[in-house]
């Protein structure tokens, strides 16, 4: 039986541990270095967060679950106040050189993110693909339990998320649109959901910011083979090689069942051959049907998602995913 006194103690104390390093800190970097140290993938807090799965009592699972929660909130909150203290510091340190010559006009460029997304989409538009919209600030129904993934589910220790004082929040991925299709459409539905969402994330592969383009058929009769057909047509086309190998890896997602991680046999710059993965897939789970109101016994479908940066990345040989943000013309010039 789980002591739930001195389990909440346990996380004020890691609240108020974090909130003495936090303000110790002196630069922007060593706040991120605390911010990782308690919120970041490998972080105490949520490490905490995924052993949630393994109680068993549900009573405790839903009090250990909110005290982690506003534990994380809170830490985020204290980091949040500090990186803004920090600017407004610099800020206030900058002036302007009034006495500086104009900077001349230059020609813009077609960024690399949007010509991606313009590819993408004008593949799935020949295949019947429409494209959907949603908005970027989400409730949770949208962002999370349309998707089978309810309160205090450990899945949501994954997304790193971005939440707003009015309950609201920045959505985490684009299947909140298809939520949005299912529940607004009857089947059957073919639609790709492209994006920007955002999770609490920073280094060279990472950033709060990025962009994915989700994928979703639901109709009678659809089948693995289908998506896994899809997947590769699409993946020889995107990288322009018809004899290009790809991997199916059996995984985890709350909203598919089976699920699979897509890998493509890669060269890297020394010429060695490795697995990357680059995507996932897999069936609709019937939960997801179910909530929208769709007949599971009637209809199932398959749905993907990608990371488009991470596309970026390996079409043009990029190694740091920060520069595709920096607006560097002299980088944004060679596209």
């Amino acid at each position: 039986m789980i002591d739930i006194k001195k389990e909440s103690e346990n996380y004020e104390a890691i609240v108020k541990d974090a909130k003495k390093a936090i303000e110790d800190v002196s630069t922007l970097e060593e706040l991120e270095n605390t911010r990782v140290e308690y919120l970041g993938k490998k972080g105490i807090v949520t490490l905490a967060l995924k052993t949630i799965s393994t109680i068993s009592s549900k009573e405790d699972k839903t009090k250990i679950g909110s005290f982690l929660n506003t534990a994380k909130k809170t830490i985020h909150l204290m980091v949040d106040e500090k990186k803004e203290f920090f600017l407004s510091t610099t800020r206030t340190q900058q002036t302007a050189d009034l006495s500086l010559p104009p900077r001349g006009q230059r020609l813009g460029s077609r960024h690399p993110i949007s010509s991606i997304l313009e590819d993408i989409e004008d593949f799935f538009s020949i295949r019947d693909f429409s494209v959907a919209y949603g908005p970027e600030i989400e409730d949770e129904y949208h962002n999370f339990e349309g998707l089978n993934i309810p309160k205090n589910h450990p899945a949501r220790a994954m997304h790193d998320t971005f939440y707003l004082e009015n309950g609201m929040l920045l959505r985490t991925h684009t299947s909140s649109v298809q939520v949005r299709v299912m529940n607004e459409q009857k089947p059957p539905i073919r639609i790709i959901a492209p994006g920007r969402v955002f999770r609490r994330d920073s280094d060279a592969t990472h950033t709060p910011m990025f962009h994915q383009v989700e994928g979703l058929y639901i109709d009678e009769n659809v089948s693995f083979p289908q998506l896994k057909g899809l997947v590769e047509e699409f993946l020889r086309v995107f990288f322009n090689n018809q004899d290009l190998k790809t991997r199916f890896r059996p995984s985890y997602f709350p909203f598919t069942e089976p699920s699979a991680e897509v890998d493509i046999r890669f060269s890297n710059r020394s010429g060695k051959q490795d697995w990357l993965e680059v995507m996932g897939c897999g069936m609709v789970h019937p939960n997801v049907l179910k909530m929208a109101n769709i007949n599971p016994e009637k209809f199932n479908g398959y749905a993907f998602g990608m990371g488009v940066e991470r596309l970026a990345m390996l079409r043009h040989d990029i190694k740091d995913l920060r520069v595709l943000f920096d607006n560097d013309p002299r980088f944004l010039g060679q596209f």
